[in-house]
């Protein structure tokens, strides 16, 4: 019976650490919506549901600890109970990565720079967590090497976004605007190139999660960097 239910417990870990992801997601995926619809509610759900996201982190941080304590797994378990310790923390740093987006949603009342999209960047990013996670579930390396690939085209879809934004202030007649008006221009160029910049660490936390994974699955750490 004890058995059993060592066994049952690492299913749970399993399950529960999918169901945080896809917290997460969905959290993200307010927090886009948020932006591009300039929806202050919707904001504020993002901000608030954080404290579910930490809470799922906090219960499961400790399910990790009792049966690394209580069990003393080995091999392959061992390896899976390190693996979803490690996946949690990446996924509650992508929560606050989303609340971040609910913040900046509530800083701007305008647009800036409308051919930067916001919008195909954080498609990138949800397509990158949902191949991982599909990788933990099923315990799939192609699909890690397929998040890692991926991971280079969304950092220079980032790149190029970054680009575009410090070009067009480059380009801006500033001489021609009030010291108020370079102000809030100056704002809202910090902005977006945090938004730019948190999306991006999005797929870096995706990639850490497919080489924890590649890791549980293989015992090698090639991915993990």
């Amino acid at each position: 019976m004890a058995r059993k239910s060592y066994q049952q417990q690492l299913l749970d870990l399993r399950e529960n650490v999918l169901y945080m992801s896809e917290v997460v997601m969905e959290r993200l995926r307010l927090g886009l919506n948020a932006l591009e619809q300039k929806d202050r509610d919707l904001a504020h759900e993002v901000i608030e549901g954080d404290d579910e996201v930490n809470e799922l982190y906090l219960e499961l941080e400790q399910d990790c600890i009792d049966l690394l304590a209580l069990q003393q797994p080995v091999a392959s378990d061992l390896r899976m109970i390190a693996a979803s310790f490690k996946i949690i923390t990446d996924l509650e740093r992508i929560g606050d990565l989303a609340v971040n987006l609910g913040e900046y949603t509530l800083q701007a009342d305008h647009d800036v720079f409308p051919e930067v999209d916001i919008q195909e960047l954080g498609n990138v990013t949800l397509d990158m967590l949902e191949v991982t996670m599909d990788a933990y579930d099923e315990e799939d390396t192609d699909a890690c090497y397929a998040v890692a690939d991926q991971d280079d085209d969304l950092d220079d879809l980032c790149e190029r976004a970054s680009a575009l934004v410090v070009r067009d202030l480059i380009e801006t007649e500033l001489e021609e605007n009030t010291e108020q008006e370079i102000e809030r221009l100056l704002q809202d160029v910090s902005r977006l190139l945090l938004t730019i910049r948190d999306l991006e660490r999005i797929g870096d936390h995706a990639v850490n999660i497919a080489a924890r994974t590649f890791y549980m699955v293989e015992n090698d750490d090639e991915l993990i960097y």
